[in-house]
């Protein structure tokens, strides 16, 4: 049994038994920048690109089961820069009038808190992306930093090292093998240890998932396809872009298939073997601190970063299936016509803005549960399509039409709730939330979403952690984004009592996990905001 089982459990009590270090105050002044610095490299700017209409969140996610699959067409570059700028280039500002504890700084531009299409843990955005271009891409070959404050790719080093990439990823990788195009994920700890310390690993983890979901309903929705590697050779891909994995982990590999890659032969990893990037990212903070519960499940994690799961190794962690009891049928998910830019763009947390006076209606708690748990499958080397999911999710209904308050369990294939629990939970959810940013009681419902993960590190291991992480981050950020296309508010939070959900939801003996509450609800109508797009 591997540390990660620990930091789990830590996870889950953290709330009754704190984490190290006990009583630990960010100093805000002396943070990490929301991005990585690179000084004196070339850049080069990308463009926006157009984004068609019937790129439709409805193909991206394909909750009706009618739309075709995505991965017919390449990219190229102006589908990557996109496809970029859509998850985590920043796209508009937020200065709404909402119930965060950074209100008061919103309006002060050194602190402005800048809108991306991503979700991100305190909107910290810890997420390092980096293009490794081979012959057949529009550049010189080499490795880029995207710039997210800038919408660039940052040279970082040139000549072809696409190979190395290759040869970390090893037999049995996804995607395109021929590719010389791939992205890499990396996860600066300290952009977001500096505020959450020893339970940054548990923040950073979600992030992942959720950008790497916004990537798959991007692209699939344009008839592209992507599709995620968390196996691979950590340390060869950090040596690589020059970075320790104690301050940056190596999370996720995307090979892409690229316009005209099929003409280039792929690179021999023996010519890049040696070659490393040589520019450092320069630092904010004055100081900068460890943790060890980072460090730890940072070195974990990495440990069997190569030992890809075989097909139907993670079928003993699945979800466990419904009981017997009696069911009630949901109507069917509604078809979601926005376009996935626009859908991405208007996402945003409502922070306090909920209104129980407007309750929601069956058929929009239907499509969001529905779409919820299509994002629980990442694709790649995450699962095989014929593995069954591995998260679950339970609805507390508080404020929902033709549905009587509750608990209940959701059951995906059938499209059915099972009732858990009778009679209203408002009180229970605030309860049981500990920041002041959200009246729970007054979402139309708060989905909960769980996973074995003790089962899933039991089956492949402490980089298993990843997986299930990202597995919930996925359905974040799927949810938000339906939310977003049905007009609906949206927010998901982390401070809740795990203990009390379990118990409440009566799980104590099938392993499940509560990582994740998503509260679901109409608004107060007419919010003031501030329209910095037109001053």
């Amino acid at each position: 049994m591997g540390y990660a089982h620990d930091y789990a459990a830590a996870i889950m009590r953290r709330n009754r038994v704190g984490m190290e270090p006990i009583g630990f105050v960010p100093n805000w002044p002396d943070g990490p920048r929301k991005t990585k610095y690179y000084p004196g490299v070339d850049s080069l700017p990308l463009p926006t690109g157009d984004y068609p209409a019937e790129a439709t969140l409805e193909r991206g996610l394909d909750l009706s089961g009618t739309e075709p699959p995505g991965g017919e067409r390449p990219f190229d570059l102006a589908a990557l820069s996109g496809m970029l700028l859509d998850s985590y280039g920043l796209t508009g500002r937020r200065l709404g009038v909402q119930a965060n504890s950074d209100l008061n700084a919103l309006p002060f531009y050194p602190l402005a808190n800048w809108s991306r299409g991503t979700a991100s843990g305190g909107g910290l955005y810890p997420l390092s992306i980096y293009w490794i271009s081979g012959p057949s891409g529009p550049l010189p070959p080499g490795v880029h930093y995207y710039a997210t404050r800038h919408h660039a790719m940052q040279r970082l080093l040139t000549g072809d090292v696409s190979g190395e990439v290759r040869a970390a990823l090893g037999e049995g990788a996804p995607g395109p093998g021929s590719t010389d195009q791939y992205l890499v994920v990396g996860v600066k700890h300290w952009q977001n240890a500096f505020k959450y310390n020893s339970f940054s690993f548990h923040v950073v983890s979600m992030d992942l998932g959720a950008a790497v979901q916004t990537w798959r309903m991007w692209a699939r929705a344009r008839g592209l396809s992507v599709e995620p590697a968390l196996w691979f050779d950590e340390e060869r891909l950090a040596r690589l872009l020059g970075v320790r994995t104690e301050e940056e982990g190596i999370f996720a590999v995307i090979p892409l298939a690229w316009e005209g890659g099929e003409r280039s032969a792929p690179a021999a990893p023996t010519t890049a073997a040696n070659a490393s990037v040589r520019h450092r990212d320069v630092e904010r903070s004055r100081t900068v601190l460890t943790f060890d519960a980072v460090l730890t499940m940072q070195a974990a994690t990495a440990e069997q970063a190569t030992a890809r799961p075989a097909p139907g190794a993670l079928a003993p962690a699945a979800a466990p299936p419904l009981g017997e009891s009696e069911r009630l049928p949901l109507p069917p998910a509604e078809p979601l016509t926005t376009d996935v830019r626009t859908a991405l763009r208007s996402r945003r947390s409502s922070f306090g803005r909920f209104d129980a006076r407007r309750p929601i209606s069956a058929a929009q708690l239907a499509t969001c549960l529905a779409a919820a748990q299509a994002g629980a499958r990442l694709g790649g080397d995450t699962g095989h399509t014929e593995d069954p999911p591995l998260a679950k999710l339970y609805a507390i209904v508080s404020h929902t039409e033709g549905i009587t308050p509750g608990a209940y369990a959701y059951d995906p294939d059938a499209h059915e709730l099972q009732l858990v629990k009778d009679g209203p939970l408002g009180l229970f959810l605030q309860k049981n939330y500990f920041l002041a940013n959200y009246n729970l009681e007054q979402a139309g419902a708060v989905l909960v979403a769980t996973v074995r993960t003790a089962a899933v590190l039991d089956a492949v291991g402490d980089r298993g952690y990843r997986l299930v992480n990202a597995t919930i981050g996925a359905m974040a950020q799927t949810l938000y984004t339906a939310s977003s296309a049905m007009e609906l508010g949206c927010g998901v939070a982390l401070g809740f009592d795990n203990i009390s959900y379990i118990e409440e939801l009566g799980i104590e003996d099938t392993g499940e996990a509560p990582l994740l509450i998503m509260m679901i609800g109409n608004e107060r109508p007419d919010p003031a905001d501030f329209r910095h797009e037109i001053a």
